[in-house]
């Protein structure tokens, strides 16, 4: 029996019809099966390593993902208090625009509202400043009203520039008025109302012999023009006070560079 079987297998590879050119196409060989059956694995294993490379190279990418990327996704607690009090800026605001248009609760009241914001207004300020300026006689008044037009100019100078940086628009859709456009007033942050209305109590406050009440009075005008614009629909309550805090800044500001009388008889002569 074993010597048969090497017989056997001699005669099958001396038969002709066994030779790989008579066989069938639709019986392929054992080796071409085998080749095959390997090339599929190893593209198989081509296309898993492929993924393998797609995802590790995902991976790193969300890894190396920018951190603003990962607050909107993920935010922190500073993000979400932040969100929440400016949501809740925007709702008070809101309700507390009585007078935003004429169909609002306060409607009827609207024209007095403007009326009081126009009593914080810097061109009437500046004009008036002009005038008691000319008919000013005194040393001291003319020093005093010379840096009053100066706090004036710088206060409409700045709230402009902070306000075209940070373009916050007013809780209602409202049309800023003809003096708005001259103090370059149009955006809500910072309130050049109240920032002007605070610059300008403080400073009366400090170079002016005023009684008590009057002083009491002027302190109530200024909060008065600043929510004055709240209640018209043109700020919000953070524009507001914010717009207070840089009033009393600017009026430290001016304190600072302080004009001496010399100097503002020398700007006299000039002009």
């Amino acid at each position: 029996m074993p010597a048969s079987q090497p017989r056997s297998r001699a005669r099958d590879r001396n038969n002709v019809l066994n030779r790989a050119e008579f066989l069938s196409l639709n019986q392929p060989l054992k080796g071409n099966q085998e080749s095959r059956s390997s090339g599929r694995k190893q593209s198989g294993q081509a296309g898993a390593a492929g993924a393998q490379n797609s995802n590790s190279k995902e991976r790193r990418q969300s890894q190396q993902l920018p951190e603003e990327d990962c607050m909107q996704l993920n935010p922190s607690f500073k993000g979400i208090a932040f969100n929440s009090l400016l949501a809740i800026d925007i709702c008070m605001s809101k309700r507390l625009g009585v007078c935003a248009n004429t169909a609002s609760s306060w409607g009827g009241a609207r024209s007095m509202i403007n009326l009081l914001g126009i009593t914080g207004h810097g061109i009437p300020w500046i004009a008036g400043t002009l005038i008691c300026l000319v008919k000013s006689s005194t040393l001291a008044g003319q020093e005093v009203l010379m840096n009053l037009l100066l706090a004036l100019l710088l206060d409409i100078m700045s709230v402009a520039g902070l306000q075209k940086l940070a373009k916050r628009k007013g809780p209602y859709d409202v049309n800023p008025g003809l003096l708005d456009y001259l103090t370059m007033d149009t955006y809500a942050f910072p309130a050049g109302h109240a920032s002007r209305a605070a610059m300008l109590s403080k400073f009366f406050l400090n170079h002016l012999v005023l009684a008590i009440p009057l002083r009491i009075l002027l302190v109530l005008w200024a909060l008065c023009v600043g929510f004055s614009r709240v209640m018209i629909g043109r700020h919000h309550i953070t524009d507001v006070l914010s717009g207070f805090v840089f009033g009393y800044l600017q009026f430290r500001l001016v304190e600072l560079i302080w004009m001496s009388s010399n100097t503002c008889q020398m700007l006299i002569s000039i002009w």
